[in-house]
Parts: C-alpha cells; sequence; structure tokens
C-alpha cells in the first residue's frame, strides 16, 4: 500500500494515541503531533507513564489505560521502546500503528515493524502524521517529499 493511502487510512480512525508525549514538551516530535492532532480536531489521547495529565488532559501509563481504548497508536518514544507498545496493540487488537520519524532515528525498530506486520497489523515504519491529509501543513508537505527521497520515509508499508 502506497504510504499516502496508509496515512489517509490512519487518520480517519476514531480514537489515536500518542506515546511519547512530554510534560516538557521542547524538542519532541510526539509532542508536535499530539498538539496539531488537538488542534486539528482530533480525538488523540497521551500515553506517558510518568505523567497523569498533559496539557490539562489526562494522560495514561500505558495503551490498556484508555477509557474506551483507542483505534491507532503513534510512537513517539525511542525505538527501543517501540516493540513493547507494538506487542500490547496486538493484545489490544489495535490494527494501525505509525512508528513516527523525521530527520533522525525516531521510533522505527525494525523488529517492531516485523512484529507487527507479522500479526496483521499496519505499520508505517517513518515520517510523520502531519505530513498527510488535514494534519499537515506546508512545512511538514515539504519535508515528506525531501524525507522520501533519502528513504526516511517510506513509500509503502
Amino acid at each position: 500500500m502506497k504510504i499516502s493511502e496508509a496515512a489517509e487510512d490512519f487518520l480517519t480512525v476514531g480514537r489515536i494515541a500518542v506515546t511519547g508525549v512530554s510534560r516538557n514538551p521542547s524538542g519532541h516530535g510526539s509532542n508536535a503531533v499530539y498538539d496539531r492532532l488537538l488542534e486539528r480536531g482530533y480525538d488523540v489521547v497521551a500515553v506517558n507513564p510518568n505523567a497523569e495529565a498533559i496539557r490539562d488532559r489526562p494522560a495514561y501509563a500505558n495503551l490498556a489505560a484508555v477509557p474506551g481504548g483507542v483505534d491507532a497508536v503513534v510512537i513517539g518514544t525511542r525505538p527501543e521502546h517501540a516493540l513493547e507498545t507494538v506487542k500490547e496493540a496486538v493484545e489490544l487488537g489495535i490494527k494501525k500503528v505509525w512508528m513516527h520519524r523525521a530527520v533522525d532515528a525516531g521510533s522505527v525498530s525494525p523488529e517492531a515493524v516485523t512484529y507487527g506486520r507479522e500479526h496483521g497489523l499496519t505499520v508505517i515504519d517513518g515520517g510523520c502524521p502531519l505530513m498527510f491529509g488535514g494534519a499537515s501543513d506546508g512545512f511538514h508537505k515539504v519535508m515528506c517529499a525531501v524525507l522520501k527521497l533519502t528513504g526516511q520515509v517510506p513509500k509503502t508499508v
């Protein structure tokens, strides 16, 4: 599937969890994703085991703790934590996972990508939800085009 199709499908789900949202947002890509999705009207929740609230909204220790569950998850933590999140998504029946990556290694874990896909998940392994659809802006669209050339945004998933 083309990444644009996978991204569109991802961004049309009901509720999206964003892991790695920090109480100290400076320089955290997950905070940018969380904030923009909120601004654009998405039903989004923060996942951070060390915070009870982010921006005066509840934060949850893990995906299982979110009341009513979620339909998709953006992984914004370090890559070594991605597999744990993907395994939890599989256990909870969450079928869509996006491992955030911009100009650095981001949150992409090849082991977590393989595990997720082997268990029937759609795994977007790179790029950022802010590069697509209703969540995007001009800067992120340009960034997406450049990062596709370097391979940091996959062309297919």
